[in-house]
């Protein structure tokens, strides 16, 4: 045992509880302390039972995943701690019984399959999530599960890696018994009724497998082949499940090699990257912890369009009160019925109960003036995407809210400086940047001003988590991170199409590659209005004889706006969102090509990758080098979170170090010299190349120079 691991005794029953905090997480040193409290037990033949239970708020979250990284780095051996500590626990003489409470997850279920019953609290949830970072269940849940489950069940949960709750663990058979009341004294009677039957223990690994429907196994690989388009580790999860229906032993012989794939592949190594990279983003040089934060507790949306409404429903989600603020009664009656129509389909999709949509549709009250806007600690605008418009409302919010509330921007685009000159308090002005639909996507991009107070900063980014968003602090330029880089990639995306490619096969490489849309899909969905307004806007930063893209213009020009118009770069039925390529677009783009003195030519899916991923790229090293981002991986989680850049591939940055800068930085300067000076390699790019060192070598020497930095809780 060790200070990890404590061992306790109520009479006869072994107490032995795991106080590895905050998530009592299978560190080095935990499962060798329970397996000697185990021993201890053992031994000692007063003992008759024993509880294993966590302390604090959790029964075993799973895994240390920064001994997963270690591993695959080379930089430690895999010593094997768990797979010795689970035979140990259930090859005991002596019953062991899991008292569940918060979660019990990854390492942690296969922690408590591996004893020989299961108790939990009503609030505990358990599951397999390892496909989540590209892995499986890889000490024996892949085959303790379906004993218990069935295959298909067991299938699903490993291959999904969703969680379920105690009470649908106890329905399916992993939980033997619900608790009421206090975890520990319910466990303690458990275990009393165990002993008095006089029972030999009851070994998982030795059940027999309940019949499976073959028709349902078969489902499951056909759902999850579609759904998990891309993926290595839910295939590999599904046939690691199938192999239980081997003898004990050889299933998890097979489940050891699936798992060992798995954890050296290169899908694995991206999603811990993504894994410890949600957390990275939260650290911030210069902005303090706690005592740091003003209060949110009122809130304000000026605009109640499509982005006013959704930004909304964020703070009535989370329970903060919100005002909804139009200019006429009808244009927010349209902003209203577009928040009723959100809530009631979560209603109809079980989502949330009726009872929550009143509670949370009381918190949003709308309004025609700025009476009671001095109340509001935060206010964010989220008006039409134009300079002057923005600059007006920010000056009308200077004059009726407090001194100390926040103004923040919802412009996706516009420079922060130039806004905050509207007011008084530069300082107390900040971009916050949702991404639509604004109550569905994860990221927030918060863009510092230059005057912007570490305050405001740290408010901001606890602000985000209070949200259920992923906060990522950038720098103030055209577009900030995201949509600065977007424009490269759909600016090559236009091209290609131009010089012979035709937008449905654009869209289905990048779509190959795994970007949940690709770029014409994207631009139908954001609207080209949008990108038509958002390109005029910005049209005196464009040196003069940059070459331009030909049909955007023209598109808008006829009212193809997208999805919203039914036409866009493609045709939509009437009623659906079922992109159809379009024979009149298709003609377009030759006439304007023929016009401008284009060849066209055939472009392979090679060179399409090439053009739109690594223009991307070399943008992103452009906004690293100029302090915009402030790391490679928060480019990353920008990309991965706001823009559905595949998680298993890392974040274009990531992406980047697998396919090697030099290769890249070369490929670039090939396009330079076909296309022009906008493909100029970004000189960070080429000293990281030239040097042999990659962006996540960047990421690492800037954390050193800074020393010690601190997260935004």
């Amino acid at each position: 045992m060790n200070d990890l691991v404590k061992l306790t005794r109520d009479s006869d029953i072994g107490v032995i509880t795991i106080n590895n905090p905050p998530v009592n997480a299978l560190s080095p040193g935990v499962p060798e302390g329970i397996e000697a409290a185990i021993q201890t037990c053992c031994e000692d033949l007063s003992v008759k039972a024993m509880i294993l239970i966590g302390a604090g708020n959790t029964f075993i979250a799973g895994a240390d995943i920064k001994e997963l990284e270690k591993i695959t780095s080379g930089e430690k051996p895999f010593d094997g701690a768990m797979f010795r500590l689970f035979p140990a626990i259930e090859n005991c003489s002596k019953p062991i019984i899991a008292a569940i409470h918060g979660t019990a997850l990854g390492g942690g279920l296969e922690t408590a399959l591996s004893c020989h019953y299961r108790v939990a609290v009503a609030s505990a949830q358990v599951g397999q999530p390892e496909v989540k970072l590209g892995l499986i269940p890889g000490a024996g849940g892949t085959q303790r599960l379906p004993r218990l489950t069935g295959l298909a069940k067991a299938a699903e949960m490993c291959a999904g890696g969703e969680l379920v709750s105690a009470a649908e663990a106890a329905r399916i058979g992993i939980l033997d018994q619900l608790v009421d009341g206090d975890l520990l004294q319910g466990a303690i009677a458990f275990a009393r009724q165990v002993i008095a039957k006089g029972s030999l223990p009851c070994k998982t690994c030795d059940r027999e497998i309940p019949p499976c429907d073959p028709q349902a196994m078969s489902a499951i690989k056909h759902a999850f082949a579609k759904r998990a388009r891309g993926l290595v580790a839910p295939q590999k999860a599904i046939e690691a499940v199938e192999a239980a229906s081997l003898p004990f032993e050889e299933g998890i012989q097979r489940e050891a090699e699936l798992f060992s794939e798995c954890l050296f592949s290169e899908q694995s190594k991206a999603l811990i990257h993504v894994f410890f990279g949600e957390r990275e983003v939260s650290k911030i040089p210069g902005i303090g912890k706690e005592g740091s934060k003003l209060p949110i507790r009122h809130a304000a949306v000026v605009g109640a369009g499509t982005m006013g409404s959704g930004i909304a429903i964020n703070y009535a989600n989370a329970g903060i009160p919100v005002l909804l603020k139009e200019t006429s009664q009808e244009a927010l009656d349209r902003g209203l019925a577009i928040i009723r129509k959100i809530y009631t389909a979560m209603v109809q999709r079980g989502r949330i109960t009726q009872a929550e949509m009143d509670q949370r549709w009381r918190l949003i009250q709308p309004t025609l003036n700025y009476d009671r806007f001095i109340e509001a600690d935060i206010v964010v605008e989220a008006v039409f995407e134009g300079m002057e418009l923005k600059k007006q409302v920010f000056a009308e919010l200077d004059k009726v809210t407090r001194p100390d509330a926040i103004l923040a921007s919802n412009t996706s685009t516009l420079d922060i400086d130039a806004i905050a000159t509207a007011t008084s308090r530069p300082q107390q002005v900040i971009g916050h940047h949702f991404f639509s639909p604004a109550n569905i996507m994860r990221l927030l991009e918060i863009v510092r001003g230059k005057e912007t107070s570490p305050q405001v900063i740290a408010t901001s980014m606890a602000l985000a988590k209070t949200l259920k968003k992923v906060g990522v602090l950038v720098g103030n330029c055209n577009g900030f991170v995201g949509n600065r880089m977007f424009g490269p990639y759909q600016r090559e995306a236009q091209f290609l199409v131009e010089e012979g490619a035709r937008v449905e096969e654009v869209d289905a490489v990048l779509v190959d590659f795994g970007m949940a849309l690709g770029p014409f899909a994207v631009a139908d969905l954001a609207g080209l209005d949008v990108a038509w307004r958002i390109r005029h806007e910005s049209q005196h930063l464009v040196a003069q004889g940059t070459r331009q893209p030909l049909v955007l213009d023209t598109l808008y020009e006829q009212d193809r706006y997208g999805q919203k118009t039914g036409a866009g770069w493609y045709r939509y039925p009437e009623g659906t969102r079922r992109a159809i390529p379009d024979p009149d677009v298709q003609q377009l783009i030759e006439d304007k090509a023929q016009q401008a003195g284009l060849v066209r030519r055939d472009i392979s899916k090679v060179e399409i990758v090439e053009r739109i991923l690594y223009a991307l790229i070399n943008e992103g090293a452009k906004v690293l080098s100029e302090g915009i981002a402030i790391r490679a991986v928060d480019i990353d989680i920008i990309y991965l979170y706001g823009y559905g850049f595949p998680a298993h591939r890392g974040g274009p940055m990531w992406y980047a170090d697998t396919v090697g800068l030099n290769r890249i930085y070369e490929r670039i300067c090939q396009f330079e010299q076909q296309h022009g000076v906008e493909w100029a390699p970004a000189p960070l790019l080429k000293k990281l190349a030239e040097s042999g060192k990659k962006f996540s070598d960047l990421d690492r020497d800037r954390s050193l120079k800074r020393g010690l930095i601190t997260e935004v809780e």
